[in-house]
């Protein structure tokens, strides 16, 4: 039985996001994963299916770095509707910043469980699928 039923991943990278897939099918912990290219393609799906803990996933991991809308921006409008959303969902932030001023704003979102460097290494995801809690 999977840990994770669905993954959103939100990245504009193509090169990560397939790295990010393939180490994703040798964990065999999680059922399924979307990929939104924006922020705004994933706000707009969350938002649609606010109600509906089916259609939202139980992990994000949020690029800041992408056209459109970035992971802020994401983050801003996540927070504002997290009230209305039908489960809890954990968001990690991925970046390839070491900035301490990122890492300290993303931490100041209540959102986000951690901040993660890319490229993030197999045995992190695994750790973080592991203690994921339905």
């Amino acid at each position: 039985m999977s840990k994770i039923d669905k993954l959103f991943l939100i990245d504009d990278d193509e090169i990560f996001t397939m790295l990010f897939s393939l180490s994703l099918k040798k964990n065999k912990s999680i059922k399924s994963m979307e990929v939104f290219e924006n922020g705004k393609e994933a706000i707009n799906h969350i938002e649609d299916h606010a109600n509906n803990g089916a259609m939202l996933p139980d992990v994000i991991f949020l690029d800041l770095n992408m056209p459109i809308m970035d992971g802020w921006q994401f983050l801003d409008r996540y927070e504002s509707i997290l009230p209305k959303l039908a489960k809890r969902i954990d968001v990690y932030v991925l970046s390839s910043s070491i900035f301490p001023e990122d890492v300290d704003r993303a931490k100041s979102f209540n959102s986000v469980i951690e901040y993660l460097i890319k490229p993030i290494a197999n045995e992190k995801l695994v750790e973080i699928v592991a203690n994921h809690e339905k």
